[in-house]
C-alpha cells in the first residue's frame, strides 16, 4: 500500500480561528470596571440602596420618643356677646364684642418612659439590619456581575474552539477526499468526515447564538452596550482559597455573615418588643414647661378694660395605668411568642449559612481538582490525537479514529476553560457563602486577567499543553475555508438475495435392526 499523504498542521488553524474570534478592541473592561458600572445601573441594587435609605430614616424616627417635644401655638378669636339683664333696674340686652389674642410655647420632656427607650434601642438595631441587608445586596451584585462576565468568556472560548475544530475537520475531510481519489482509502472515510463537518457547523451556529445571549445579559446588567470582558492572561494562574480548612470558613461565617447578623439583630428587636409590652404596666413621668401670653385689647366678657396675661408654667405629669382590659397581658404573650420565632429564625439561618459555606468550599476544592485533571487530560488527548494522525498516515488507523480524537481534544479544552471559570467564580461564591465577600476580593480575580485590557496571546483553552507558554500573538487574517461539496453517492441497488433450496434427504437402504 502506498503511503498516505500527510495531514495539514492544525496549529495554524487554531491561531487563525482564535484571531478571528478575539479580534477585540485594544482596551476591554475588567471585572472591577463592569462592577462599578453595574452599581450605578442595576435596578435590583438601586432598589436595595433606596430601601436602605428608607430603613435608616425610619430607624432614626425612634429617637423622637426620648427627646423633648416643643410646640408653638398662636391664635386670634373674636367674640360677639349679647348680655340679657333679667333683674334690676337696667333690664334689657347689652351687646359686648371683644378680641382675644394668644401665643405660647410649650415643651414636654419624657423623664421615665420605658417603652420609648425600648423603641429607641430598636431603632439603632433596625439601622444595623438595614446595613446588613445592603451588604447582602452588594455581595449578590458582585456574584451576578462575575457570573455574567465569565459566561461571556466561556461562550467566547467555546465558539473559538468550535471554529478551530471546524478548520481541523475541514482539513481532515480534504485529506480523506484526496486519499479516496488516489485510491488509498475508501469512500467511508470521506462520508464520516463530511458528517462530522456538518455536525460542527451546527455546533458553531449554536455557539454563536449562546455568545450573543450571554453578551445581552452582561450589557443589560452593567448598562453598557458592547461590553468586552478582558480574557484570562496566559499562563492561567488560579487563586487559592486560604485558609485550607473548611471549619475555619464556617466559624468565620458564624461571626460575620450579614444574614446571621441580621437574624441576631432581629432577635434583639424581638426582645426589646417584649420590654415594650411589659412597660404597659409601668408608670410614666414627663416634665412640662410653657410660656403663654393672652391679650384682650378691648376687654373680656366681664370687664371692659383691656388686659394682657403672661403665664409661665412648670410641672411634672405622672401617669400610672391600672387596668386596660387584659390588653397588656395578651400583648406580652404575643411578643414572647414572636421572640421564640426570631430565635428559631436565627438557628435556621446559622444552619443554612454553615451548609452553604461547606458546599461552596467543597465545590471549590473539587473544581480545582478538576482543573488539574483536565489539564492532564488535555495533554493526553493531544498525544492521542498525534498518535492517531500518525497511525492514519501509516495505515494502522482509520479516519474515524482521527475525528474522534479531535472531538475528544476539543471537548476537553472546552471543559478545561469552563472549569477554570468555575474556580474563579467559586472563590467569590465561597466568600459570599461565609459573608466576607467584598470588592477587594475581585482584585485577585483581576490579577488573572490580561494586563492593560489587552487580549492574551492564545487563551489557555487553546494551548496544546497546559505548561507551555505561547509566543506573543500577532493578529493575522483568518484563511477562508472553502465550502466542501458533499461526496456524490452512487445508487445502491444490490440484487435480491437467492435463497438456497433445501437438500434432498438421504435414502437409507438397509436400516439397522434393533
Amino acid at each position: 500500500m502506498p503511503p498516505r499523504p500527510r495531514l495539514l498542521p492544525l496549529s495554524a488553524a487554531f491561531a487563525s480561528a482564535i484571531a478571528s474570534l478575539l479580534a477585540l478592541p485594544a482596551q476591554g473592561q475588567t471585572l472591577n470596571e463592569l462592577y462599578e458600572a453595574a452599581r450605578g445601573y442595576d435596578a435590583t441594587y438601586q432598589g436595595a440602596r433606596a430601601q436602605y435609605e428608607a430603613n435608616v430614616a425610619r430607624a432614626a424616627q425612634a429617637k423622637a420618643g426620648i427627646l423633648p417635644a416643643v410646640g408653638l401655638t398662636a391664635g386670634v378669636t373674636r367674640t360677639d356677646l349679647e348680655i340679657d339683664t333679667l333683674t334690676g333696674t337696667s333690664r334689657g340686652t347689652t351687646p359686648r364684642d371683644f378680641n382675644t389674642q394668644n401665643v405660647g410655647i410649650n415643651a414636654t420632656q419624657p423623664l421615665y418612659r420605658p417603652a420609648n427607650w425600648a423603641t429607641y434601642e430598636q431603632g439603632k438595631r433596625q439601622a444595623d439590619i438595614a446595613q446588613a441587608v445592603l451588604t447582602i445586596a452588594e455581595q449578590d451584585l458582585i456574584v451576578r456581575v462575575s457570573q455574567a462576565y465569565f459566561d461571556v468568556l466561556a461562550s467566547t472560548d467555546s465558539l473559538a474552539l468550535v471554529r478551530a475544530q471546524k478548520v481541523a475537520v475541514a482539513e481532515q475531510l480534504a485529506s480523506a477526499k484526496r486519499n479516496f481519489e488516489v485510491g488509498t482509502s475508501t469512500i467511508t472515510d470521506s462520508r464520516e468526515a463530511q458528517a462530522r463537518y456538518d455536525l460542527v457547523i451546527a455546533q458553531e451556529i449554536a455557539a454563536e447564538n449562546d455568545l450573543q445571549v450571554k453578551k445581552i445579559v452582561l450589557d443589560q446588567l452593567v448598562g453598557r452596550p458592547g461590553s468586552v470582558p478582558v480574557p484570562l492572561a496566559v499562563p492561567v494562574v488560579l487563586p487559592t482559597a486560604m485558609p485550607a480548612d473548611i471549619n475555619a470558613w464556617v466559624a468565620q461565617a458564624n461571626d460575620v455573615h450579614p444574614a446571621i447578623r441580621q437574624a441576631r439583630l432581629g432577635l434583639d428587636v424581638a426582645g426589646l418588643e417584649v420590654q415594650k409590652a411589659q412597660a404597659g404596666h409601668k408608670p410614666t413621668l414627663d416634665a412640662n414647661l410653657g410660656y403663654n401670653v393672652t391679650r384682650n385689647p378691648t376687654g373680656t366678657s366681664t370687664s371692659a378694660v383691656g388686659t394682657r396675661v403672661n403665664a409661665t408654667t412648670v410641672g411634672v405629669t405622672f401617669n400610672l395605668p391600672l387596668f386596660a382590659g387584659f390588653a397588656t397581658e395578651n400583648r406580652i404573650k404575643e411578643t414572647l411568642a414572636l421572640e421564640d420565632q426570631s430565635r428559631s429564625v436565627l438557628d435556621g439561618t446559622q444552619r443554612s449559612v454553615a451548609q452553604a459555606t461547606r458546599a461552596a468550599y467543597l465545590g471549590l476544592v473539587s473544581g480545582a481538582g478538576q482543573v488539574k485533571a483536565l489539564e492532564a487530560a488535555e495533554a493526553s488527548s493531544q498525544s492521542a490525537l498525534d498518535a492517531n494522525k500518525l497511525g492514519y498516515q501509516v495505515g494502522v488507523r482509520i479516519n474515524i479514529d482521527v475525528l474522534n480524537s479531535q472531538s475528544q481534544l476539543f471537548q476537553t479544552k472546552r471543559d478545561l476553560a469552563q472549569a477554570r471559570y468555575n474556580v474563579l467564580l467559586g472563590n467569590l461564591k465561597l466568600r459570599q457563602a461565609n459573608g466576607t465577600l467584598s470588592t477587594d476580593d475581585m482584585n485577585a480575580i483581576n490579577a488573572t486577567l490580561a494586563s492593560n485590557g489587552s487580549v492574551p496571546a492564545v487563551p489557555a483553552a487553546i494551548t496544546s499543553t497546559p505548561d507551555r507558554v505561547p509566543a506573543p500573538y500577532v493578529p493575522v487574517t483568518p484563511p477562508s475555508i472553502p465550502v466542501i461539496p458533499p461526496v456524490p453517492l452512487q445508487p445502491f441497488n444490490p440484487p435480491a438475495p437467492v435463497m438456497p433450496s433445501a437438500p434432498v434427504p438421504p435414502v437409507i437402504l438397509n436400516p439397522p435392526v434393533r
